[in-house]
């Protein structure tokens, strides 16, 4: 069964939005668990401008179900997840003026200290994943990175204009599942996904987690965060 993972960073954009004291991320997170998801996922970005520190501390005491923390590389960003020791830290490339992260980490250019902090995070009990785009080249150096979970950037999929476009690359996040997991890597998959283009992405064999949030967010202004992610966990446990 494909397991959810809910980004809850959008709700500290909120908060950030005034600079206030609400919405909570916190409260979010207990929701969004209480109404199935199988993780939390949060990204401690360079400018902070969401997740703060103290929101991760806060939530490595309260979360149950996996805390998968989101990172670049950067010294400062280590440093904190060695303190915090989130289950899982997915690396990720950053940019300071990016709206959302735009595609997957250069795993071919970086490996080197792409291992440095795999090493290091993992002395401090923290298995790392490496989102990457769906590109065979990628696949190969994520494995010889030593990590064992790779998260597959779908964002090509979901901005796909017209549906021979979307299912070209729903073509290769397929082939790039099948061809990660014969190297032995967990595979996971996120980027855009939303109640309209998960089911396909869901049923891709080898697939086994999604991690989704700004859609989620965005749904449960309308009806509700506990109903926002009940409807995406049905959607993806039953693929319709």
């Amino acid at each position: 069964m494909v397991r959810l993972g809910v980004n809850i960073d959008h709700i500290a954009t909120l908060r950030e939005v005034r600079h206030g004291i609400e919405p909570e991320p916190v409260f979010a997170a207990l929701i969004c668990q209480a109404a199935g998801a199988d993780g939390i996922v949060v990204h401690l970005r360079e400018d902070r401008r969401h997740i703060k520190e103290r929101d991760l501390f806060i939530l490595r005491e309260i979360i149950k179900t996996k805390l998968n923390l989101e990172m670049s590389v950067t010294e400062e960003i280590v440093k904190i997840a060695c303190q915090v020791k989130p289950d899982q830290a997915t690396l990720v490339p950053e940019k300071r003026q990016e709206l959302t992260t735009e595609g997957g980490l250069d795993v071919c250019g970086n490996l080197k200290r792409i291992i440095q902090v795999r090493e290091r995070l993992e002395r401090n009990g923290i298995g790392s994943s490496l989102f990457i785009d769906p590109d065979k080249r990628q696949i190969d150096a994520a494995k010889k990175s030593g990590v064992k979970m790779i998260e597959l950037h779908t964002g090509r999929y979901a901005n796909a204009k017209g549906q021979k476009q979307q299912e070209a690359h729903l073509k290769e996040i397929k082939a790039a599942t099948g061809y990660a997991a014969a190297k032995g890597l967990e595979v996971f998959a996120g980027h855009g996904l939303n109640y309209y283009n998960v089911t396909s992405v869901a049923r891709i064999d080898g697939i086994e987690e999604l991690n989704i949030g700004y859609s989620i967010v965005c749904r449960a202004a309308l009806v509700g965060l506990d109903r926002a992610v009940r409807e995406m966990k049905e959607l993806i446990e039953h693929k319709r």
